[in-house]
């Protein structure tokens, strides 16, 4: 029986191949004789010297214990294409933008069987939450808690149909496939070329309809105006715009954030766009001319506390924001690891009819203050209809604290349960709106959280006159209002906050309303002095080591 091997493959774009795809900085060898290569396939070999595991020198181990990194590349034309096959960890000296991100999704969806999934790997961008979800049996995507409206799926593995068993029985599809198989050396090629059909096929449709709302832009001239957007974006520093780890990191190994491409750097103690323009006034970068290139060449480098690099990714394939185009009316689009996305028109309409009646006009009063906190202390100093529940917690004995909301009063009949953020980043909206929902299902839910809550409510009021409040407690007649601090006009309604954060909200409302409770947005006036940002102030770790030649304390 002959061997199944393993083999990650890429597709690369069209007008790349081995000349063009690799880093500069690349240190593979290409001078490798191999007498079984596939006709016209060239041989990148990683081959690096042989050098003591960490620990070694850490516990004085004095037996030689060298360990070393082989891999290699061999690039691969195909049908006018030309296919990477990675053996080893050398993928990464690809330039992210040489391959196609969604071949192996694509392969693996139009050669899955639907009813054999095993595991998913999901991005949620609203808050940058990658999830990864495994069965121990074989089932369908429903069973994996996939939402097709507000999740991009980036990874799939499962059993093929019995029509694609000969070239391989299980696959695991994201930009790369991921396949085992006993193919021969010289049959890489047909291999190849059956999995470009499988790419360019639609049949994937029929198995897995209606799998997302979110499409991927491949208008070479759609995605350089999307650029162009991106690129105004960030030459004014918009708010909007952010960074995220473009991957499902292990918070467990205590990283730290740097930056390349630009000189030297700190180290940071957590991922935030303010480092990063930080990062460029102190290496004296003119903001202003840089363009999309220099955003790729640029890294966001996560290290340890030393500064020892760990993980190094383009600043460009970092950043997440949303978007619209002149003459794409109704269409929103939103770039996530270097791509853009599509949303379907209809469901930006649904969004937006369903949201749009939930704005109300705001009934408190405009936000000029230092912080948050600062804000619902003086609100609720300045009304004592309003109490001030900021930080407070009603979570029963033993669990983690809920905070009930950050304001509270009487309005017109119900209970007002006001939640506030200073902010329209969709990672904080989104907590905002949870943390709105995980309350009132407590209140549900738990009696003692109901107790807590009046006990909160009767401090400080020795007359009774927070008597009525208690009873529409009791009562369960409230409301939840979640309240955003902004500069926006409130006319713009729900197009006032980012795509995702606007899925969740709609989910959020939903929820409420299956619980009986209504919900409403507004929109609180920020009138704080314009300056140069609320930059929240990090502690900067230094001096480090340089986790790269370009990446180091600054001097």
């Amino acid at each position: 029986m002959t061997k199944s091997r393993s083999f990650s493959i890429y597709l690369l774009k069209e007008g790349y191949d081995a000349t063009n795809a690799l880093r500069e900085d690349h240190a593979l060898a290409d001078d490798i004789n191999a007498k079984a290569l596939p006709k016209d396939a060239l041989l990148f070999v990683l081959d690096s010297e042989p050098r003591p595991p960490w620990w070694k020198a850490y516990f004085g181990i004095e037996k030689n214990l060298p360990q070393v990194n082989k891999g290699a590349l061999i690039f691969l034309p195909v049908a006018k294409r030309c296919f990477a096959l990675s053996f080893g960890h050398v993928a990464h000296n690809l330039l992210d933008v040489s391959f196609e991100y969604d071949f192996g999704l694509r392969v693996t969806l139009n050669s899955l069987d639907p009813h054999k999934l095993k595991s998913t790997d999901t991005l949620h961008p609203g808050a940058a939450k990658r999830q990864r979800t495994q069965l121990p049996i074989e089932s369908e995507l429903t069973f994996f808690d996939f939402d097709r409206d507000s999740t991009i799926l980036r990874s799939l593995t499962g059993k093929v149909r019995d029509e694609y068993k000969e070239l391989f029985k299980h696959a695991t599809g994201g930009s790369n496939l991921r396949i085992s198989s006993d193919v021969a050396a010289d049959g890489l090629a047909e291999l190849c070329e059956k999995l470009l059909a499988l790419y360019q096929s639609d049949d994937y449709k029929t198995a897995f309809p209606e799998i997302q709302n979110i499409a991927p832009v491949r208008d070479p001239a759609q995605v350089e105006a999307l650029n162009g957007r991106l690129l105004e974006a960030f030459h004014a520093r918009n708010p909007d715009l952010n960074i995220t780890v473009p991957e499902i990191i292990n918070y467990s190994d205590n990283l730290y954030v740097a930056f390349g491409g630009a000189g030297r750097s700190l180290v940071y103690d957590d991922v935030y766009i303010g480092h990063y323009y930080h990062y460029l006034d102190a290496n004296e970068v003119n903001q202003a001319t840089m363009d999309v290139e220099a955003l790729r060449r640029h890294a966001l480098v996560l290290t340890d506390e030393e500064g020892n690099s760990r993980d190094r990714y383009s600043l460009f394939k970092s950043l997440v924001f949303d978007t619209s185009l002149e003459g794409a009316e109704g269409e929103t689009f939103h770039l996530c690891e270097g791509n853009w996305y599509k949303i379907d028109n209809d469901y930006i309409a649904r969004l937006s009819n369903y949201l749009d009646p939930l704005c109300a006009v705001s009934d408190l009063p405009a936000y000029d203050h230092g912080s948050e906190g600062d804000y619902n202390e003086a609100v609720a100093a300045g009304d004592a209809d309003v109490v001030c529940l900021d930080r407070k917690n009603i979570s029963p004995d033993g669990q983690s604290q809920i905070e009930p909301c950050d304001l509270l009063a009487a309005r017109e009949g119900v209970a007002a349960f006001y939640h506030i953020k200073v902010s329209t980043l969709s990672a904080q909206l989104s907590h905002l709106f949870n943390q709105g929902i995980n309350a009132v299902q407590l209140m549900r839910l738990e009696e003692q959280a109901v107790d807590k809550l009046e006990a909160l409510i009767r401090d400080g009021d020795a007359d009774g006159l927070r008597d009525p409040l208690v009873a529409l407690i009791r009562g369960r007649k409230y409301r939840i209002v979640f309240g955003i601090v902004t500069r926006k006009d409130p006319a713009g309604r729900s197009q006032n906050l980012p795509l995702f954060s606007r899925i969740s909200l709609m989910r959020g409302m939903k929820t409420l309303h299956l619980m009986d409770v209504p919900g409403s947005v507004i929109f609180i006036s920020d009138e704080t002095a314009a300056g140069e940002g609320k930059k929240k102030k990090r502690k900067k770790k230094g001096p480090v080591d340089a986790p790269a030649p370009d990446v180091a304390e600054a001097a």
